[in-house]
This record gives C-alpha cells, structure tokens and sequence, in this order.
C-alpha cells in the first residue's frame, strides 16, 4: 500500500468514527428526525459526489474523481478512482481532481495540493498508468494552473494561470526607524472588477496560457503576452497552436458580455484574432482534422438572457455559419465526431439536460431522451461516452454508454447506494401550470415517503437564484431531507429560468422581482388545489436570486407563515456597487445616478412597510456576491417595525450557506426550526412524522 493509499484509508477511517456518535447534530435536530427508515440531516455527512468521469482513449478504463466528507476537518476531500468500462473493478487511484487522459492512455494529469503541506496551492502532477504508478509532481507554482490540455502528441501540457502585475506605483516614504512596527502597506486598488466571490481580493494581472514539458516538467514557458485574459486552451490538431477565447482590446474590462476567438502559435507566440463581432464568442473546439472549428457565441444585445448558438468557421478564422439557426438552447460540452461531420453536445431544457447531436447540414437530435440530468464528460473516437446522471430518485453517478444505442444508458458507480439502503425516500411529481398572463410553467412537487392525500401538509416553496438558471429533476438531498420530515416542497422555474429559451429567459428584462412572483404563486395555488395541503402553514425560502424572490414575497403577500431570505438583494441601489463584478449595472434602463427610480422600484426593501411575515436570514459572513451589508438592512428594517427576525451569519461561507458540510445542515436545521416556530399549531406539530 502507496503512502497516498494510507493517507486516504486512514481519513476514511477517522471520518467513519463519527457515524456511531452523531449526537450533537441530532440534539440540534426536531424530533421528527427519529425515523431510520428516512434520510436524516445527518446522513449528509455520508454523502459522497462523483464528477468528471474521463473515458481512456482505448476505451478500456474510466477515471473519475470521487468527492467525500472528512468530518474531522468539516470540508469535502476528492480523491481520483479508476475502473474498468463496465464498472467493474472499482478502486482508489490516487488524491486529487481534473483528470486528463494522454492521447496514448500511459499517463493521466491532474491537480492535487502536495501532501503535507498546508497552506500551498494545487499543483500539477502526472501519473504513469502502469504496474508501477509512478507519480510525479510537475510544477512548483506561485498560482493556481487550470484548465490542464495534452498536447495531441503527449509531450506537452498547456494550462492557464495568473501572471500577477507588477506595481509601478512608488512613493517616496521615509525609511522606518530600527525596531519600528509600522502599519502595513495599503492594498492599491486601480481594477474596476477588484474582488471575487470565494477568493476575496482579486490580485491584479491577468490570466495567460502557458506551456510545460509533460516529461520534465520545469520552468512553463508563457505562451500568451499582453494586459489581456485568455480562457481554457484548446489544442489544434496538429499540435503547433492552441485557440482560445478572451478580449484582447483595450479597456477589456469595460465590455460587458463582449469575447472573441483566438488562435496563438506556441513557438512565436503570435495571436491570430479569428472571430470580430460585437458579442460574446466562447468554447472554440476544432474539428479532428483541424479545418473546422466549431464554438458558440450570440449577437450583442441588453438582452439579460440569450441562448448561445452553435457556429462553425474554418481554421483560418473565415467562413463562419451559424449551424442552427433554429435551435433555441445552450450547447455545452462540444465533442466532435471521429469523422469531422458531426457535433455532440449537452443541452438543458425544460428541467432535463440531454446529449444531442447537430450534423454538418444544420440538422440537430437528441441522441438521449428522457427526464433525466446527464452531463456528458468524455466520449472516444469509437463512440463509447461517459458522463455523470441523476434522476429524481438516483442520485448522481457514472454513466456509461454507446453514442449508436442510446438507449442502454449504464449506471457504473452507486457511491451513495449505503447511505440510502432501507431508507423510504420521497417521489417528485412534474407538475405544469397556467400563470397569471397565461404564461405555462413548468414545476415539481415532492411528496413525503407515505404519503397520503387525504391528509394536510405543510408546504414548502423553494426558489432558485440566478435568476437565469434552472431548476432541474435531479435528485436533491435538501429537498428529500424536507419531505422526509413531512413537508410537501414545491419548486419552480418562474419566467427568467433557462432551459426554455431566450425569449422565456429574457422575460424578466427590467422586471425582476416581477411576473416572476405570479408564476410563483401560480404555483402554490396549483398545488393547494390538489387538497392536500395546510394553508395555514405556508413556508417559503431562497438563496441569492431566490433570497431576493423571497423578500419580495413577504412584501407583497401574508400567505406565509414564515420565511428565509438567504444571502439576498434587498436594496439594488447599494447592490451595483458593492458585489464582485460591474456587470450588474447594465440590468437596468438607466444607471443610478442618473434616474434611480428603477432600482427603488425592485429593491424589497422599498416594501418592508407591507412586511407581516415572520422572516428570518441567512448569509455567509465573506459573501461578495450579494454581501451581508443586504441582509443586514433587510434585517434592521424588519426590526424597526418589530417584525420577528432573525439574522443568522454564517462563519467560512462566501455566497451560499452550504458549501461547509456542517453549515449545509445549519442551513437545513434553521429552516425547520423557524417554520415551526411560526407555523400555526391548530393541527398539532407543523410537520408530523408518519
């Protein structure tokens, strides 16, 4: 057994002890968490995640990485895995994530912190394939590589990292006396984007690609110059250039939604622009002979949503077409055909994500069908794919299948199969509606395992952020932990959402919170009229976009019993000016000081005279995104009238409240425990076990 072996068996080791003593959590807990034929809260701790599965060129192998808890030190760990196409043969590879096959199979890259080390950045290592498993770390890096490509003839790596700038402000300062303790140096802050959610102050530079000897490793060599940020490199065939998506023009930072295409040779370094339009042109994937490149990008409009298209341009950067001009969804995840006359891709619609296929001619057809979420991450010449799928009752694992059959989808891994052995778990029921404007939207209902209809429920509606993005039917921890406490949970995609459209995507334009809030209740009102739930205990919750439905709600309707806007805008007025990017300001007609009666109008807070709801909220003390400063003022408005609140500020957490294991049961745990604070008691407990 390797050292990495142990290290791993030794962390799974401690990290199991917990699960015989998960008394803390459970004196956190309501007393219906006492069934053990449900998911609890604290089953969470087992939960595992697979991603990235990455099929071997010969078709033989899959490397995926495989994500767990480690309960000791409250974070997830990833660890890669292998096994063989079938699924068979499932075992421990070595620590880290991003696999990346060589073209030949001898070798996988990946990233992983040294170990023993704390404190250092990823780094990029390489692993031999053979009996023995030699790995060897590559780079001793001040910054973080991503985006990691093999070159096409196996010898070299590219990636892209940060260069930071250099400072040329100088003042001339007294030398401080022998022994001084002076105040450090001010941070000099000249970027218009200067901070980023879950990194805190952004260090000025910019991203560039760079090159490494996949043998020897060494000193990278810079393969991109300039002022400019250059996206993920995308090797063309014959292994002399890499294309790229960027910006390269002056005052880059100042364009929103604007890219192009690029193409640099890697022994000159000279950049050939291929794409000119004004919009934003991304993804370029060349075909396997090297004459076509396909990528996707969209015209220039203060549209807030438009689905990106999917063109084709010849390699020299002319010739471009727009390959479907009729297909109305987000291509991801391109992948050409051995042959050179076909695309693949992922598409999300209508809460399910599919693999498709467009042809040369402009033809596209779903190549899976179904209502599930497949994420397809590696498909070989042969035609042999993998990915990661979920469905409302599996939750997510690796996939496997043939691009020809379709429709003998699978399933390799079960890593969450002992968490949920004998426990009863909640069915999800799709549901359609008619809104206020006629507008039909699509949603769910999630029934708690027993469930009877001639029984009433609580109801929780549950709200995403975004707002451009999609709820889908995928299984989802939170949601069954809900139902399994005897909540019925509604969630929805509301007009803004993607996955329909531009034309529904962009409904929101200026008018967010807006329609959005009657699709909502349109679906609360759908449900209620099936019979079987307590309107008297009406909940409703939502992070980010969805904190700042729910602070709507509250402002405009009593029907609630309680609520929680999580990490919110309240007040769009301060909002523009303190989140992480500049982007936001464009969401208007107008700019703030110029006419600031748009943002008052959205802004929730221009509504908390109308608030009755009991209304509680949750936000991470580091958020950028929508920073604590809008909860706060929610908060002491809502304390002002004497509205009962509370602000509930949660510790290592930047947008969100869940990306700490214990926190994702905070989060949990809080809800419950406010809703049945404020629900009303005429029923007995607000939600009861069966």
């Amino acid at each position: 057994m390797t050292n990495a072996h142990r290290i791993h068996a030794l962390s799974m080791l401690a990290a199991g002890a917990l699960l015989v003593a998960p008394f803390a959590l459970r004196a956190q807990a309501t007393s219906t968490e006492r069934r053990t034929d449900r998911i609890t809260t604290s089953d969470y701790l087992d939960w595992e995640d697979v991603q990235d599965p990455q099929l071997s060129p010969d078709g033989k192998q899959v490397v995926f990485t495989r994500r767990w808890i480690d309960k000791l030190n409250d974070k997830w760990e990833s660890s890669l895995w292998i096994m063989n196409v079938d699924g068979s043969r499932g075992r421990f590879l070595v620590n880290g994530s991003s696999p990346k096959w060589s073209p030949d199979g001898t070798r996988i890259a990946y990233t992983n912190t040294p170990a023993g080390t704390t404190g250092e950045k990823p780094q990029i290592f390489v692993r031999w394939m053979d009996a023995e498993g030699a790995a060897t770390q590559l780079t001793h890096l001040s910054e973080v590589p991503s985006n990691i490509e093999w070159s096409p003839d196996g010898k070299h790596l590219a990636f892209t990292m940060l260069v930071p700038a250099v400072n040329t402000w100088h003042i001339d300062m007294p030398a401080a006396p022998k022994g001084a303790k002076w105040t450090e140096a001010p941070r000099i802050v000249q970027k218009l984007n200067y901070r980023a959610d879950r990194q805190g102050f952004v260090e000025d530079g910019n991203t560039h690609i760079f090159t490494l000897s996949a043998d020897n490793g060494g000193t990278p060599h810079q393969v991109t110059s300039g002022a400019y940020n250059h996206g993920a490199p995308h090797w063309m065939p014959d292994g002399t250039s890499i294309v790229f998506s960027g910006l390269r023009m002056a005052d880059a930072e100042y364009q929103w939604r604007e890219s192009d295409i690029y193409r640099v040779d890697v022994a000159s370094g000279t950049i050939t622009q291929l794409t000119t339009r004004r919009g934003p042109d991304n993804n370029p994937t060349p075909s396997p002979d090297g004459k076509w490149i396909a990528y996707t990008g969209y015209d220039s409009t203060s549209d807030t949503w438009t689905d990106a298209k999917l063109y084709l341009m010849r390699s020299d950067g002319t010739g471009h077409k727009l390959l479907l001009p009729k297909w109305d969804r987000a291509p991801s995840n391109m992948v050409w055909s051995k042959d050179g006359t076909s695309i693949y891709f992922d598409a999300e619609n209508e809460g399910s994500r599919n693999l498709y296929v467009a042809t040369m001619s402009g033809e596209v057809k779903p190549v899976t069908t179904g209502k599930q979420v497949l994420t397809v991450t590696s498909i070989n010449p042969g035609g042999m794919a993998v990915g990661v799928m979920s469905t409302m009752q599996h939750p997510q694992d690796v996939v496997a299948f043939n691009v020809a059959t379709p429709n003998s989808i699978k399933w390799l891994t079960a890593v969450n199969e002992d968490v949920l052995q004998g426990k009863k778990l909640a069915t999800t029921e799709e549901i359609w509606y008619t809104s206020k404007d006629g507008m039909k939207i699509q949603g769910w209902v999630v029934k708690p395992p027993d469930f009877d209809p001639g029984k009433k429920y609580p109801l929780i509606l549950d709200i995403h952020g975004g707002p451009h993005s999609m709820y889908n039917l995928g299984f989802n921890f939170g949601r069954q932990d809900h139902a399994a406490n005897g909540y019925v949970v509604v969630y929805t995609n509301p007009r803004g959402s993607t996955g329909y459209g531009s034309a529904f995507g962009n409904a929101i334009k200026n008018a967010y919170p807006g329609k959005d809030f009657d699709d909502l209740m349109a679906g609360v009102d759908t449900v209620i009229g099936r019979g079987y739930v307590d309107t008297k205990n009406l909940f409703v919750y939502g992070c980010s976009g969805g904190g700042v439905l729910t602070a709507w709600i509250v402002g405009h309707t009593n029907r609630f019993a309680a609520a929680s806007s999580n990490c919110p805008v309240i007040n769009w007025m301060s909002f523009v000016g303190t989140t992480d990017g500049a982007s936001w300001y464009y969401n208007f007609e107008k700019l703030p000081w110029e006419d600031p009666s748009e943002h008052l109008r959205r802004s929730p807070l221009m509504y908390v005279g109308n608030v009755t709801t009991p209304t509680m909220l949750m936000t991470g003390v580091n958020d950028l995104r929508t920073p604590m400063e809008q909860t706060e003022q929610f908060y002491r408005a809502l304390k002002l009238r004497k509205i009962p609140t509370a602000m509930i500020r949660f510790n290592d957490e930047w947008h969100g409240t869940s990306s700490k294991p214990s926190n994702y049961m905070r989060t949990q745990l809080y809800l419950r425990s406010w809703f049945q604070k404020y629900g009303s008691k005429d029923n007995g407990k607000v939600a009861v076990m069966q």
